[in-house]
């Protein structure tokens, strides 16, 4: 593989001219990335672009959602999902060019909720079916929004609801990217559901959770947890419940109560199992089966709190949602997955012989288990003390200039989409970073090189070693072949060799991706 040098990195700014499209004025700027008009002489309609704000720092969730977003977006279709027209990627400037929705968000609509003016009950329940229904689409699909809050709902022209924004988003038959990079929960902490904390990225009813949470907002003018700004407080929803919503708003009918605690359960199996039954409810009152929290009028004394402390004090998730229940043609056995290789690469332009063998072995692989799927992974090493620099002397972000070296590579498998993923890994400690990724995917088998074996490295030990003796799984260990003399001349380079070592198995002392 030949190892261009990537041209500069673009950064967005009005007036500049990629693929055609120009971006023209700046609608918005968010935390993680800005959305901008642009035309294309071949799309005679209003468009925006989205551009992941990458910075010099530490970009991997950025960088990693916006990859989520490309993968999925694509992927779906109906009357509540945005239109994509164009995708760039990283190699120049990561980009999506869909349709324009006019207006902003529904989020000024909540703002514009107070506990003096909560929303009128018959709009409420309005937007709560029409909620309901794109979600039940959406689920359809395969597809776990898993980001549900009034900021990522707008509407069309004509006053269709769109959802917005699938970059924390999960696709049940593909690759789970933030899952297999990241431990920490994603979400927005007012609305996240109890499983998302406990990291369960595989629910629907975490969006039922968020629903619910935007309907008790709509209905009291308050926050059912408050203005959740840390992970200690997202862990109380795992005990804790909210001021029941007739308590703040004693005109909130009883059966529109029982829907918003049931869908507020910290159990996902106690919610709604799907948004369609939750659109029932919603659009049937009379037929809203009441229950003790329709009755409800405070929160739950310290006692009975203290004692689901003490029950969720070691749970470490919820039981899968059964099968049918908002998703079709579920399977949650993971024995049913395919395998999953991971190729550990390394991109120095000194190793291209040996990333290059290390493609022939993973080919090889590949021959005898053509179902499985790649997970391509290289590290980029940080210093263990001091400051890292996020750009190379031309300005360019070293993550996102390794993820497109390491697609480069991957490339050449012609696996299709889905079935090989890319990821960078920034650790002072390559070894234990692959090995703790190597769980993290479950990965059945590592394909890694090792570099000529020195004094020194026998001396401090090697990442290959390492990663041979502590990973979860088997490791094969690619080395370039050694050149011997015969009759005075070198020995042409011999087939790529490789093992798969035991877990008793002498380590081989060679050095890292």
């Amino acid at each position: 593989m030949n190892q261009t040098r990537n041209p500069r990195q673009k950064r967005p700014h009005q007036g500049l001219e990629i693929d055609g499209f120009t971006l023209g004025e700046m609608l918005h700027r968010g935390g993680f990335a800005t959305i901008w008009q642009v035309s294309h002489p071949d799309h005679p309609r209003d468009m925006v672009m989205k551009v992941p704000t990458i910075l010099d720092g530490d970009d991997g969730p950025t960088i990693v959602g916006f990859e989520t977003e490309q993968m999925i977006l694509p992927r779906l279709s109906g009357p509540h999902i945005p239109e994509v027209i164009a995708m760039g990627d990283f190699a120049v400037m990561p980009y999506l060019v869909t349709e324009k929705l006019p207006g902003a968000s529904l989020q000024d609509v909540f703002d514009a909720v107070t506990d003096r003016r909560p929303m009128p009950l018959e709009a409420l329940i309005a937007l709560a079916c029409e909620i309901s229904a794109a979600l039940h689409q959406l689920h359809l699909q395969r597809v776990i929004h898993l980001d549900l809050k009034p900021g990522n709902l707008m509407r069309r022209a004509d006053g269709t609801l769109v959802l917005i924004d699938y970059g924390l988003a999960r696709h049940l038959d593909l690759p789970d990217l933030l899952a297999e990079e990241f431990s920490i929960p994603m979400g927005t902490f007012p609305y996240i559901a109890p499983e998302q904390y406990l990291r369960s990225r595989n629910d629907p009813r975490s969006d039922i959770f968020a629903l619910g949470a935007m309907l008790y907002e709509l209905a009291t003018g308050t926050l059912p947890f408050g203005q959740t700004v840390t992970l200690r407080a997202v862990r109380r929803r795992l005990w804790q419940d909210p001021v029941p919503p007739i308590a703040l708003r004693p005109d909130l009918p009883p059966w529109l109560q029982e829907v918003i605690l049931r869908a507020l359960e910290v159990d996902p199996a106690r919610r709604f199992q799907s948004a369609a039954q939750m659109l029932f409810d919603l659009s049937n009152p009379t037929q809203v089966a009441l229950t003790a929290r329709a009755a409800k009028r405070q929160a739950d004394g310290w006692r009975l709190r203290l004692r689901r402390r003490w029950q969720m004090r070691r749970i470490r998730g919820f039981a899968p949602p059964p099968d049918g229940a908002g998703l079709p043609d579920q399977a949650t056995d993971q024995s049913l997955q395919p395998a999953v290789l991971m190729a550990a690469v390394d991109l120095a332009p000194e190793m291209e012989p040996l990333s290059a063998r290390i493609l022939q072995a993973m080919r090889e692989v590949l021959h005898f288990r053509p179902e499985a799927r790649v997970a391509c992974v290289n590290v980029l090493r940080s210093a263990r003390i001091g400051l890292d620099i996020g750009t190379d002397q031309d300005g360019n972000n070293l993550h996102v200039q390794r993820l497109v070296a390491l697609k480069a590579w991957g490339a050449q498998l012609g696996l299709p989409e889905g079935r090989v993923t890319y990821t960078v890994l920034e650790s002072s400690d390559p070894a234990a970073a692959l090995i703790d990724h190597a769980g993290r995917i479950m990965a059945d088998q590592i394909v890694m090189g090792a570099r000529a074996s020195s004094s020194l490295r026998r001396y401090l030990g090697s990442v290959s070693a390492q990663v041979v003796a502590e990973a979860p799984c088997s490791v094969t260990i690619v080395r370039l072949p050694a050149r011997r003399p015969e009759h005075g001349r070198p020995e042409p380079d011999r087939p790529v060799s490789g093992f798969t070592p035991t877990p008793d198995a002498a380590p081989d002392h060679a050095s890292p991706p």
